[in-house]
């Protein structure tokens, strides 16, 4: 189990620095979040994902909570590039972000996993059983995780 665990991980590391590489190579900031935009947009375009990555973006549309499961505070989120993003906040493990409308910008960092709409960041909470990075939301200076 062990051994497959270690293989994935090395995986999604390559995955990741080939994105970041290929970032690097087109001359596209790698600083700020401009450089996270960059990734995303790669990330999509080839279909990757599975890594975390801090970011911001501005709501464009509060979705209703996904109470299937685990429930998931959703909203979407316009990058500067003009991506978007679904922000799927676990809201069972970490704080609803209250408050939040149309036009706020919120701050991520979390997982990205890719889809055909332009990718989903979740993982922005804690993990209970220590076995994922932690992420969180960031709205108005105050930290959800």
């Amino acid at each position: 189990m062990m051994k497959k665990y270690l293989f994935l991980i090395l995986i999604n590391v390559f995955s990741i620095s080939t994105v970041c590489a290929d970032v690097t190579r087109e001359n596209v900031p790698a600083s700020g979040y401009q450089g996270s935009d960059a990734v995303l947009q790669l990330a999509y375009a080839r279909r990757q994902g599975h890594f975390q990555i801090q970011g911001q973006g501005t709501i464009t549309r509060l979705l209703p909570d996904d109470l299937q499961g685990g429930r998931h505070q959703r909203f979407l989120l316009l990058l500067h590039s003009g991506q978007t993003l679904l922000v799927a906040h676990n809201i069972d493990l970490a704080p609803r972000v209250d408050g939040i409308t149309k036009g706020d910008v919120v701050e991520f960092y979390g997982e990205y996993a890719w889809n055909k709409m332009g990718g989903v960041i979740h993982w922005t909470h804690h993990d209970p059983r220590g076995h994922h990075v932690s992420g969180w939301l960031k709205y108005q200076g105050k930290r959800y995780q």
